[in-house]
């Protein structure tokens, strides 16, 4: 195992503060920082590709040890205790970072289970609800997660915290334009003849539970502020809504929060424990 000792502000550390902080840096190197026991374990579990690890040497729990000892990397830097606690983001400094490479957006290569249920976010614009649907989809069966439009950062360091571990579980993937998305739909339509396209709004529609959601499925889940677009909303066979008390004040839910609801009713429906 390669070794690397840094004790200064150098180029290596300045690369993993970019890492961390700017977008463009990210997708230049094809690389995120990550830290916390769960998302390290989930990503090394999920088969992701470590290429370092990042840690104080004289202050190493016996996991770190045992993942340093047992995870194939192409070098590895032990920094300062000072580097380590500016580098974490959180209050008790983490003893183990890690360097991990992004992987490909490719619908071809994601496996679905027999009976596919589809989650699609369309534009996100808030990293923590990001986040969050990636866990619930997780939670609550969802095969894959699509993320369409102009969109905040899957590999942002808040997205892949507040996701946690499922982040590293669920397969995401990001698509930049609607043809591969349409190409997408019709093939599954294509493979699964009963397979249906369900958009959500807020305004009056048919109540999510009185829709049959035991067939194969893709469920549209809209930006925060304007909801899903007209484009991906005249695309969908049926589009439905989550009844509110009529004396409520809200109109609507925290898309999250929605997605939350929506899931859990497809997997009640599926009869999934």
């Amino acid at each position: 195992m390669k070794e690397t000792k840094i004790s200064t502000k150098n180029n290596i550390f300045q690369k993993f503060e970019v890492l961390k902080t700017n977008r463009n840096k990210r997708y230049r190197y094809h690389e995120f920082l990550v830290e916390g026991v769960r998302s390290l374990n989930e990503a090394v579990r999920n088969h992701w590709q470590i290429k370092s690890f990042l840690y104080d040497k004289n202050n190493l729990s016996d996991w770190a040890k045992d993942m340093i000892h047992n995870v194939q990397t192409d070098n590895n830097y032990c920094l300062t205790p000072e580097l380590m606690k500016e580098l974490s983001g959180k209050e008790d400094t983490s003893e183990l970072m890690a360097v991990i490479e992004m992987r490909e957006d490719a619908l071809d290569q994601v496996t679905l289970s027999e009976n596919p249920f589809i989650v699609l976010f369309d534009r996100p614009s808030n990293k923590g609800n990001l986040g969050t649907m990636i866990r619930s989809c997780d939670a609550l069966g969802a095969d894959l997660l699509i993320i369409t439009g102009h969109a905040v950062d899957l590999y942002d360091t808040d997205v892949v915290v507040s996701a946690m571990g499922s982040f590293f579980k669920l397969p995401v993937i990001r698509i930049s334009d609607n043809k591969a998305l349409f190409d997408f739909i019709d093939k599954m339509k294509k493979t699964y003849p009963d397979f249906t396209t369900i958009g959500t709004t807020a305004h009056h529609e048919k109540a999510v539970y009185e829709l049959d959601l035991t067939a194969p499925l893709l469920l549209m889940m809209g930006n925060e502020t304007t909801g899903l677009n007209r484009t991906l909303k005249e695309c969908c066979d049926r589009l439905c809504t989550i009844p509110m008390a009529e004396n409520s004040y809200a109109t609507s839910f925290n898309v999250s929060c929605a997605a939350s609801i929506l899931m859990y009713e497809v997997t009640r429906q599926r009869g999934m424990n």
